[in-house]
């Protein structure tokens, strides 16, 4: 579960959504780009033109940045061209979606289209992603839409429909049909999310799986898969889970070359269907079917589309089968013959049930997003003990045992999915994917109340309880475990330390979450600040309690609000309230602490927030000379070293701020009468804070040394 942490921490939980109609849900999805697809639709039908995207310009800088950009010869003879230029009587869909409608053009995006084949196989999902409300008859005003899973959001995006050509044919994703469209649409769509057609180029097959369903999914090795992989694989299609498999290749340069057997390396396929079938009246077969995303190009062993072993089968038989002498590019293989020709496959579940078992479980899936930001909580994996413990830190706390452990064994089984954000869109800048991975340890008991970040000394001496095969360099990493019941921290991490970038890490199981106390259960204070709390939140944001509460612009309001609760109780310190630049520094230090950076702060982190406050305004009273709601600089040593800043923990031995750094606190906070104010202190020990929890971690003996880049960040 998540934890709120005090004291020293560079992060902690960002924010566990679980909306229901909340803004990017299924039924009200993000407008990408600030487009709104009704509302542009009804503007150009009222000015009957048709739409021209400029977010998502028929352009060169749509198509690509180097291989598909302005210097690539490929590009030159390229016309973006509207449907109806192309052909006559276009439609949007014809005779229903299938998964024959995609067929893969000049574009290294197979990964993608194979998804895509996938998604025909179940219609909600399908028309969940293609919104079934377009066409080019009535209300054609050239603009479609398409919804996708972004990072924990669905999000909406709106296209035009001028399409890249060549000579008049669609340069890449095509249909069978020469005048059906959706599919091409389709993939300009995806396109636009990542920023150009060539962002698309590589890429693994559950990237797309998952950005059509919002799923989660599980890898197998062939090499290493269990024996139930069969059973697997029919229980995942029949709740409506997508699979995708794909061959390795070793050689770079042998990715998407033909085999002798018509399957193709480095390449990803589609799984479409598992069934068992009688093999002359006294053996079964388990057979699966496959597609390959050319539309064309085939496996040619047994059970191939024209194979003996098809005679064995009745007429009925293959019709249930839907066996077809077609090179569609789809075709039936042995289950045996697909262990050992296919490297891996891909299950991209769309609620995260057990598939080992006969019952469906009721799991929850928790999202939390995170940033690994340099010199703060980019620690880099276990190699790096000196700043492995600065990584983002989530706990997970396992109660409900499965059903069907063996051999008396108390478990929980839970799925932990790591993935790394953006990476695809900024490849333009130069980014690639880090190497990622992440780490699960056991809190013993005797920390059990203990919600701080582990420090350095936990990891050093406590081993992992469980971990990722790898870390790899994928936008994903996803594995399934078993853990006896008990409370456990998830570490993710880069590979290498200080590599920045935002992630999001999701948890599929049971999970233990504590009600909400009623309100007769609440002390009078929590009473107060909840009600504080919602206060600033109907003010400030539309946002319920226990949502995040944005102060961005609207944090001057926020600001005369907070001053007026603690103004109105603590006269004594003098103050109006805090200023706009001390509420930012506040928020700043919650915000970039907690990783997330987006000015939104949750329930819980005001509540920290407001504890430390209410921590630091006891030592300012203290030494108020005469609670005259000002301290005298002399005594401002004396109240930073009561507020813990004479032993900070980046070395055994620690240290004290020397007479310098005291002389510099009193020239920037104190006034001409060489006094502080309340609103002064909180904002030179935000400072103080945030500058200490950077030095950590960078140090390994009590001294750092920073470049230019480093001390600019």
């Amino acid at each position: 579960m998540p934890y709120t942490p005090s004291g020293f921490f560079c992060d902690r939980l960002i924010r566990e959504r679980e909306r229901r109609d909340g803004e990017g849900s299924l039924s009200k999805p993000l407008r990408f780009s600030g487009q709104d697809f009704t509302t542009l639709k009804q503007e150009c039908l009222t000015k009957k033109c048709l739409f021209e995207d400029d977010t998502f310009p028929a352009s060169v800088e749509s198509l690509g940045y180097k291989e598909l950009g302005h210097k690539s010869n490929k590009v030159k003879n390229i016309v973006w061209r509207r449907p109806k230029e192309i052909c006559e009587n276009p439609q949007f869909i014809v005779g229903g979606a299938s998964r024959t409608d995609i067929c893969q053009g000049d574009l290294g995006d197979c990964w993608l289209l194979a998804a895509i084949a996938c998604l025909t196989l179940n219609e909600k999902l399908l028309y969940r992603v293609v919104p079934q409300d377009q066409s080019y008859s009535e209300g054609y005003g050239g603009i479609f839409h398409f919804q996708f899973w972004r990072y924990g959001d669905w999000v909406d995006v709106v296209i035009d429909d001028r399409i890249p050509t060549f000579n008049n044919q669609l340069v890449f994703t095509k249909s069978a049909e020469r005048n059906e469209f959706w599919s091409a649409l389709l993939e300009k769509a995806y396109a636009k999310l990542h920023g150009s057609y060539e962002a698309l180029k590589g890429g693994n097959t559950t990237e797309a799986m998952e950005d059509f369903t919002g799923g989660v999914t599980e890898f197998y090795e062939m090499k290493e898969a269990p024996k139930e992989l069969y059973k697997i694989m029919k229980k995942a299609l029949e709740r409506g889970s997508m699979m995708g498999c794909s061959i390795d290749s070793l050689v770079p340069a042998r990715f998407e070359t033909r085999t002798v057997t018509g399957l193709v390396k480095g390449h990803a396929y589609s799984v479409t269907a598992v069934e068992e079938q009688s093999q002359h009246k006294a053996s079964k077969v388990r057979l699966v079917r496959l597609r390959n995303p050319w539309g064309q190009v085939e496996w040619n062993g047994p059970w191939s589309d024209n194979s003996k072993e098809w005679v064995s089968l009745s007429k009925g038989e293959k019709d249930q089968l839907q066996h077809q002498s077609a090179e569609d590019g789809e075709f039936w293989m042995s289950f045996e013959d697909f262990k050992k020709n296919y490297t891996k496959i891909e299950i991209c579940n769309l609620t995260p049930d057990a598939l080992e078992d006969d019952k469906i479980h009721k799991w929850t899936v928790s999202v939390n997003e995170g940033r690994w930001v340099r010199g703060c909580s980019a620690g880099g994996c276990r190699n790096y003990p000196d700043t492995f413990w600065t990584n983002p830190q989530f706990r997970l706390c396992l109660l409900e045992e499965d059903d069907d452990s063996e051999d008396n064994e108390v478990a929980c089984s839970f799925v932990v999915s790591l993935m790394q954000k953006n990476r695809r869109k900024e490849r333009k800048l130069g980014a690639n994917l880090f190497t990622i991975g992440f780490a699960i340890y056991e809190v013993s008991l005797s920390m059990h109340g203990n919600k701080q970040h582990m420090q350095k000394d936990f990891f050093l001496f406590n081993s992992s309880k469980a971990r990722c095969k790898s870390y790899i360099n994928l936008r994903e990493v996803t594995q399934r475990f078993r853990l006896s019941p008990g409370e456990y921290v998830i570490i993710p991490s880069t590979y290498e330390p200080h590599q920045e970038g935002e992630f999001i890490l999701r948890r599929a199981g049971w999970w233990w979450s504590p009600a909400p106390a009623n309100a007769g259960e609440e002390s009078e204070e929590d009473q107060q600040f909840r009600s504080l709390f919602q206060q600033i939140a109907a003010d400030v944001s539309t946002v319920s309690t226990g949502r995040p509460v944005r102060p961005g612009r609207e944090a001057r309001e926020t600001r005369e609000r907070v001053s007026l609760s603690h103004s109105s109780t603590d006269k004594d310190l003098n103050t109006e309230g805090f200023s706009l630049e001390c509420c930012r520094s506040m928020i700043a230090l919650v915000d970039v602490s907690s990783m997330d950076g987006t000015g939104r702060l949750s329930l819980q982190e005001f509540r920290h927030l407001w504890n430390k406050i209410k921590q630091w305004q006891g030592i300012f009273r203290h030494y108020s000379s005469d609670q005259a709601g000002i301290i005298n600089s002399y005594e401002m040593r004396n109240a930073i070293n009561d507020a813990g800043y004479y032993c900070v923990l980046v070395s055994r031995s620690g240290f004290r701020l020397n007479n310098q750094l005291y002389d510099i606190i009193t020239m920037r906070y104190a006034n001409e009468g060489m006094n502080i104010d309340f609103d002064s202190f909180i904002s030179c020990l935000v400072r103080l804070e945030a500058m200490f929890r950077a030095f950590q971690a960078f140090d390994q003996d009590g001294t750092i040394r920073l470049s230019v880049l480093e001390v600019s960040c």
